[in-house]
């Protein structure tokens, strides 16, 4: 038997390589595919089937793609309808894997389609179990997400079925895979690893030591933060069907001059800068989005980023690839060409750039007192805010501020310092704000987790009211 877990930290997602006697199965996996292909070569094995645990929200899974490439047969639990050629698994429906049996597990809660995936080993032993969103480490899968008509509240009640019926019922030493670990939106507090095991998690996990259904329904849905915009779309795109990646990669890999690039954004097209958050400040090209590739890059791309409009690209020296994939892996297929040499080409062409002013706290501290106009923008979580902040600062989360309309009100002559909690998200905030013409902007270097140490900057626990 080989498993091995293909953990992607950007997405905080999981998918699976499974094999014995040359017969493979790939469960989740990623829209770019050659991983799964290059290890099927390596172990000498022949991919036959591609399981889904359920229409994914928070990436474009590669079903379509390595079903054609291989010629396996995607298959997905009881309840899913899909727009292509797929197997509807039956619950409790067994499937040979070499040596081993994979067992269906229906489990519905999540969504309606979501489905587990148990192995029985060559003794017809269960040996791990491979939960998608249905169980996390620590957590299990938000009920909110597109299920027809369901209220959050019934699929939370499927949900305590499913984990007590099913999930429960298995015995303590098996592996639990589950399909996101730490940083995923399609829970609320992930655990910080990505396996475990049924013991482990019915002594640990809040949702499988709950006994009683209404407060799990309740617990479940209560707090719960607005899922992420792309979510809808990857989900229908899951369902409906997507270009070919080899077709989103030609559109995209076109080589632009400056001229051609200012002739794009006159054009309509949004420039996207995926450089360290470092570099971007200290120049860019005016009016770009800066989402470094360091960082939470996917998700914060399509949190943040329009689908339905052309985008350009202005990436690190060799990193425009990497880029596309790692976009379209959320969805986008709009992406239109990239600045060739990047923005030292831009420089080197003599055009207008733009930067952004870094301070650090000590100099936010000496300000304060002599600035009637300043404004301490936090643009971290509410949650986050509400854990500490520094006083009089005003929260406006970074996901709010896609909406041009939540920018309105800041008035030119106020001197914004804007902070998140270590630098990454606050650049990204900075360029939002320059491109709807704020410049009165200061970027606070390190964010709250160094300002919470200046000696002259007054952290405070409760959240003051905002005028």
């Amino acid at each position: 038997m080989f498993v091995k877990q293909l953990y992607t930290n950007c997405l905080s997602e999981a998918a699976y390589f499974i094999e014995s006697n040359g017969v493979a199965v790939v469960i989740d996996p990623l829209r770019d595919i050659e991983v799964y292909l290059e290890l099927a070569k390596e172990r000498n094995a022949t991919i036959e089937y591609i399981f889904e645990t359920h229409f994914h929200a928070d990436f474009v899974s590669g079903h379509l793609e390595l079903a054609q490439a291989t010629g396996a047969k995607i298959v997905f639990g009881p309840d899913a309808v899909t727009n292509f050629n797929a197997y509807i698994a039956k619950n409790n429906e067994e499937f040979k894997i070499g040596e081993l049996t994979l067992k269906v597990l229906h489990t519905p809660g999540h969504t309606l389609e979501s489905t587990c995936y148990l192995v029985l080993d060559a003794q017809q032993q269960p040996y791990a179990v491979f939960t998608g969103d249905t169980l996390f480490v620590g957590d299990v899968g938000r009920p909110d997400l597109f299920s027809g008509n369901l209220t959050k509240e019934e699929l939370a009640g499927m949900l305590y079925d499913s984990l007590n019926n099913v999930i429960k019922a298995l015995p303590d030493n098996v592996i639990v895979y589950p399909a996101h670990g730490p940083g995923s939106a399609c829970g609320k507090n992930l655990g910080p690893n990505t396996y475990s095991t049924i013991g482990e998690q019915k002594a640990t996990n809040y949702a499988l030591l709950a006994t009683d259904k209404a407060a799990f329904i309740e617990e479940v849905t209560t707090g719960l933060s607005t899922p992420p915009s792309y979510f809808p779309i990857n989900a229908k795109i899951n369902k409906e069907g997507y270009d070919a990646l080899t077709a989103v990669m030609e559109k995209a890999m076109r080589p632009l001059t400056p001229a051609e690039l200012k002739a794009k954004a006159a054009a309509g097209a949004l420039i996207l800068d995926t450089r360290p958050a470092t570099e971007f400040g200290d120049g860019f090209v005016p009016g770009s989005v800066s989402i470094g590739l360091e960082g939470r890059f996917a998700e914060w791309a399509g949190s943040l980023l329009p689908f339905d409009q052309d985008i350009v690209l202005v990436t690190p020296a060799g990193k425009e690839e990497e880029t596309v994939v790692r976009m379209a892996r959320v969805g986008f297929e709009n992406v239109v060409g990239y600045l060739k040499g990047g923005f030292p080409a831009w420089e080197a062409a003599g055009e207008q750039k733009d930067l952004i002013i870094t301070v650090e706290p000590d100099e936010l501290a000496m300000d304060i007192p002599h600035d009637d106009n300043l404004v301490i923008l936090d643009v971290r979580k509410p949650a986050e805010f509400a854990s500490g902040h520094i006083k009089d600062a005003v929260n406006l989360s970074l996901i709010d501020m896609k909406d041009p309309g939540n920018l309105a009100d800041m008035e030119d002559n106020l001197n914004f310092y804007v902070h998140c909690q270590g630098g990454y998200r606050s650049i990204i905030a900075c360029s939002l704000l320059k491109r709807e013409g704020i410049h009165n902007i200061r970027n606070v270097e390190g964010g709250y987790a160094k300002m919470k140490d200046e000696k002259g900057l007054v952290v405070v626990q409760e959240k003051p009211a905002l005028n």
